[in-house]
C-alpha cells in the first residue's frame, strides 16, 4: 500500500464550505445506475444509425463537432428544483487540503482506535443534478446520482496518548469526472428517467459521444482489501483510493479479469480473507459473480448466475459456505424504453427468489427460494443455522428506485427488519418481520468481525417519517441498536396473523429536532471482549444552525449522549455509505 509519513492540514474556524449557487436535488441511498450494455438492443432497434466509424483523426472531429452541436441545439440542461428542507442536499467544494479539528465537546477515549472514518456520497458538479429538455421530451437525473465526493476524519494517537482529529474531502476523480472539469460544463445528458423517447436519445447520444450510457459516479460505498482502499458504486469498476491525500489512483479490475459494472457491497468471506465480488448488467450475463484472492491480486473463480431477467441488486449475503443472490422484481429493462415504459420498474406482480449459491459453485448448484416480492437493498448479516440459512435485511414493499412517480408519501417506501430462514434440506422458507409496523430503518452496520457468522447486535439509520416526507427524500432522525437475541412485546399488538414470535428489541439514540445523521459505522475497543464492545461513529447535521457534526456513540450505552461531538469546519452534505478503518499512522 503507498503510504505517506503525515497529513499536512491548516486549522480554520468552522464555517460553510461555499458552495455553487444552481440549485439541485440528490438524496442519500446506495445504489446508482450505469450498466452500459444496455444501449446494445437499443442500438439493434436503430439500425439507420452508423456504427461503424471511420477511425480518422479528422473524421472523429467532425464527428465530435456534429454530436455537439446536436445536443447543444436540440437539448437544454436545466437545474432540478431544490426545496428548502433539501438544503443539505446541495454539493460542497472541495477543501484543497486537510484541516485540523480542535472543536469537540466531550473527549475521545483512551481506546478509541487510530484510524479514519471515510464516508463517500454524491456530490454533483455544476450545483447539483440536472434536467435536460429537448424535442424528444424531458429526462431526469435520478435523485442517486452525482459524483462522489469522500469525507474523512483521519483519529492519529500523540506520544501523550492525546488524539489529533483531521478532516479532508475529496472528488473521485473517475474518467467522465475529469471530462465534465474539464469543459467546465455539462456534458452527459440525463438518461435514466423520464420520457421513454428521450431517455432513449439521450443514451444514444452519450454512448455516441462518450463510449457510455452515463457518468461513473462512484459516489455509494468505500471498501478496503488486501490493504488497499477501493471506492465504487453499481455503473464501474472500482477506484482505488490513496488513504492519506484522498487522491484517485487508478480502476480496479482485478488484473483485468473484471470487465463489468461492480455493485456496492463486496463481502468477505469469514475465515479466509477472499473477497466475494458480483456485477450487474442490463443484457446476458445479468448477474456474474467473483471470489478475488486474499492478497487482492487474483480472481480465483467467476460464475454466470444465468439469470433470466436483469434484477438490480445491490447487496448479497455471505455465510461461512454460501452466497445468498437476490433475484427481486426491481428491473432494468432496455426493451422496455422501445414500448414506451420506464428503464427501470418494481413490478410487485412478478415473482421474488433469494438463491444459495455454495462458495466456488455455478448456476446449476445454486438452490432457489420463492419469497414475498419485495424491495431490499441491504443485508444486515447472513450466517448458518444447523439446516438453515438465516439472512437479515432491511425489507420494503416498494421500491424508491429510480424514484416513486407520485412523490415519496406512503410507509410502503420505508425498509423494516426482516428474516428469511432458507431451509438447505426440504426447500421450505420462514419469513418475518423482526421490528414493528412503525419502526423504518435501513443502512445497516454490524460489528466486522461478525460477518457471516450469528450475531447479536446490529444498528441501523433510523427513518423520520414526517421530514422525509416534506423533503421528498429519506431522512434519518435515530439510530436503532438491534437485539436479535431478546423480544420485545411493545409492538406485538400489531403483528400480521401469520407472526408467530413478538419482535426483536429495539434501543434507540435519537438527535434533537431538525438533526439527521448519515454514513454510520461500528468501531470495535481496543481490546473489546464482547461483540458490541465499541462505538458508532456518524456523521450528523443540524438543519436549524447549519452546522455539521461528527457523533461517537458508547454502543453499551447506546440511548445516552453521546460521548464526543466533533464539530465540522464547514458544513458535510448528507451521504450513503461509511466505514472505519483502523490504521496506525506511526507504522507509515
Amino acid at each position: 500500500m503507498e503510504t505517506h509519513m503525515a497529513i499536512s492540514y491548516t486549522t480554520v474556524a468552522p464555517k460553510y464550505c461555499s458552495i455553487q449557487k444552481r440549485p439541485f436535488i440528490v438524496p442519500h441511498h446506495p445504489i446508482t445506475l450505469g450498466l452500459s450494455s444496455a444501449f446494445k438492443p437499443i442500438l439493434r432497434a436503430i439500425p439507420q444509425i452508423p456504427l461503424q466509424i471511420d477511425a480518422s483523426k479528422t473524421f472523429t472531429d467532425i464527428k465530435t463537432k456534429f454530436l455537439n452541436a446536436v445536443v447543444d441545439s436540440a437539448f437544454e440542461f436545466v437545474d432540478q428544483l431544490v426545496l428548502p428542507s433539501q438544503r443539505n442536499f446541495a454539493p460542497v467544494e472541495e477543501l484543497g487540503e486537510a484541516v485540523s479539528i480542535t472543536n469537540i465537546e466531550g473527549h475521545i477515549p483512551d481506546n478509541f482506535p487510530e484510524g479514519f472514518f471515510i464516508r463517500n456520497g454524491p456530490n454533483p458538479l455544476f450545483g447539483g443534478l440536472k434536467s435536460s429538455k429537448s424535442i424528444f421530451g424531458r429526462t431526469n437525473s435520478v435523485w442517486v446520482e452525482g459524483e462522489g465526493m469522500l469525507h474523512t476524519m483521519y483519529f492519529r494517537r500523540q506520544s501523550d496518548g492525546s488524539c489529533t482529529i483531521v478532516y479532508h474531502n475529496r472528488h473521485v476523480e473517475t474518467v467522465t469526472y475529469k471530462l465534465e472539469k474539464q469543459s467546465t460544463k455539462p456534458l452527459f445528458l440525463p438518461a435514466v428517467k423520464g420520457d421513454s423517447l428521450a431517455v432513449l436519445f439521450s443514451m444514444l447520444l452519450n454512448w455516441l459521444r462518450f463510449g457510455q450510457l452515463n457518468k461513473d459516479y462512484s459516489n455509494t460505498n468505500v471498501f478496503e482489501h488486501a490493504g488497499k482502499l477501493y471506492s465504487v458504486s453499481e455503473n464501474h469498476t472500482p477506484q482505488e483510493i490513496d488513504i492519506f491525500t484522498l487522491n484517485t489512483l487508478k480502476y480496479w479490475d482485478v488484473n483485468g479479469t473484471w470487465n463489468r459494472p461492480f455493485a456496492s457491497h463486496p463481502k468477505k468471506v469469514p475465515g479466509t480473507g477472499e473477497l466475494v465480488i458480483f456485477g450487474v448488467d442490463a443484457t446476458k450475463p445479468y448477474l456474474e459473480i467473483g471470489i478475488v484472492s486474499a492478497d487482492g491480486k487474483e480472481l480465483v473463480h467467476k460464475v454466470d448466475i444465468k439469470l433470466d431477467r436483469c434484477s438490480l441488486c445491490h447487496d448479497i449475503g455471505i455465510t461461512k459456505r454460501y452466497i445468498a443472490i437476490l433475484d427481486l422484481p426491481l428491473i432494468v429493462d432496455s426493451n422496455r424504453l422501445l414500448r414506451g415504459g420506464p428503464l427501470i420498474k418494481y413490478d410487485k406482480e412478478k415473482y421474488a427468489r433469494i438463491g444459495t449459491m455454495p462458495l466456488y459453485g455455478d448456476a446449476n448448484s445454486i438452490q432457489w427460494f420463492e419469497v414475498e416480492p419485495n424491495s431490499t437493498f441491504h443485508f444486515i448479516n447472513s450466517f448458518e443455522d444447523d439446516h438453515e440459512v438465516v439472512l437479515w435485511g432491511c425489507r420494503a414493499l416498494v421500491s424508491i428506485i429510480p424514484g416513486p412517480e407520485d412523490g415519496l408519501n406512503e410507509s410502503t417506501l420505508f425498509s423494516r427488519c426482516y428474516e428469511w430462514r432458507l431451509n438447505m434440506k426440504s426447500g421450505e422458507v420462514k419469513e418475518k418481520y423482526l421490528t414493528g409496523p412503525e419502526q423504518f430503518m435501513d443502512f445497516p452496520v454490524i460489528n466486522g468481525s461478525y460477518t457471516g457468522i450469528k450475531n447479536r447486535y446490529g444498528y441501523t439509520q433510523v427513518v423520520d417519517p414526517i421530514a422525509s416526507y416534506a423533503a421528498d427524500i429519506p431522512k434519518y432522525g435515530a439510530l436503532a441498536k438491534l437485539h436479535f437475541g431478546e423480544q420485545c412485546s411493545e409492538f406485538s399488538a400489531g403483528a400480521p396473523e401469520t407472526q408467530e414470535e413478538k419482535f426483536i428489541k429495539v434501543e434507540y439514540h435519537g438527535f434533537e429536532r431538525n438533526v439527521f445523521c448519515t454514513g454510520s459505522a461500528f468501531v470495535p475497543k481496543e481490546g473489546g471482549l464482547e461483540e458490541d464492545d465499541g462505538w458508532i461513529i456518524t456523521f450528523v447535521h443540524n438543519e436549524d444552525t447549519g452546522i455539521s457534526q461528527v457523533h461517537i456513540i458508547d454502543t453499551k450505552k447506546f440511548s445516552g449522549e453521546a460521548i464526543a461531538k466533533i464539530t465540522m469546519p464547514c458544513r458535510v452534505p448528507y451521504g450513503f455509505h461509511g466505514a472505519f478503518m483502523p490504521i496506525s499512522f506511526f507504522a507509515q
